[in-house]
């Protein structure tokens, strides 16, 4: 599965990286740093749709994305039309890095999400060193006594966390533990499937009062209906907006679809 080929690349960098940053250095700068968090939660859980305007230079699913236009544009049009930014710091199959989290904290106000595949302390510390608000936690990766363990210590420095799932078993694991923001991803890990029944079934599980963020495969206006009829709080969306020359106008169009307008 292409998640174990991830995190087993994951685990071949993270040394490394600690070669230039050690843990109790990474762990130093976190503990010390004084920028307030956004409240990621805040951001998804208001009246409306929410969207998460990603910015990603590829992905396993699709390839190298065919960016329309430069980061700088990107991140001011985010500005004025999305409610939070995610942010792909994996370097390997997503051309990620931490510094495009840096550069895009300098440009934005808005919550931003380290979207990346967080197996330690470390990479924790290291969002919120990198300037992140939130960082995303998937279930398939992690046993529960391990996510837990990263759940509290992102919450501990002022970080919420995106619980993704991929299936009922994942749902129930989350629901038992209480999270406050669970991630759907529609997108079949095994065959690269996409459907947005996903987040139908899984939704219907949910408790009142979790935030739920519908991520992979929105692609055009039927699919902003289909989600809202799933009970769907926020959107994730990626390519869609990465291939956009106006992600800007795109995402107030489907806000728009979303609020009856």
């Amino acid at each position: 599965m292409i998640l174990d080929d991830i995190v087993a690349a994951k685990k071949k960098r993270l040394p490394v990286q600690k070669e230039t940053v050690g843990e109790e250095e990474m762990r130093r700068l976190a503990l010390e740093s004084d920028r307030a968090a956004v409240s990621f939660y805040d951001a998804l859980s208001k009246p409306g749709l929410s969207i998460i305007g990603e910015f990603k230079k590829a992905s396993p699913s699709h390839g190298k994305m065919n960016n329309k236009i430069e980061l700088t544009d990107r991140i001011s049009q985010y500005n004025e039309a999305v409610d939070a930014i995610s942010c792909l710091t994996e370097e390997d199959y997503f051309l990620g890095s931490p510094d495009y989290l840096r550069q895009i904290r300098k440009m934005t106000r808005l919550p931003i999400i380290r979207k990346d595949f967080i197996i330690e302390d470390y990479q924790v510390y290291e969002a919120k060193v990198i300037g992140a608000d939130a960082v995303l936690l998937i279930a398939a990766i992690l046993p529960d006594g391990l996510f837990k363990h990263l759940y509290d210590l992102a919450y501990s420095l002022g970080l919420d966390v995106l619980c993704e799932v991929h299936d009922e078993e994942e749902m129930r694991r989350m629901i038992n533990m209480g999270v406050k923001i669970i991630g759907i991803n529609n997108r079949n890990l095994k065959t690269f499937e996409v459907t947005l029944d996903t987040t139908r079934r899984l939704a219907a599980m949910a408790p009142e009062g979790t935030v739920l963020v519908s991520e992979s495969g929105v692609l055009c206006a039927d699919d902003i209906t289909a989600l809202k009829e799933s009970g769907a709080d926020a959107l994730l969306i990626g390519t869609a907006f990465m291939e956009n020359e106006n992600p800007k106008k795109l995402a107030l169009e489907w806000k728009g679809i979303y609020d009856g307008n």
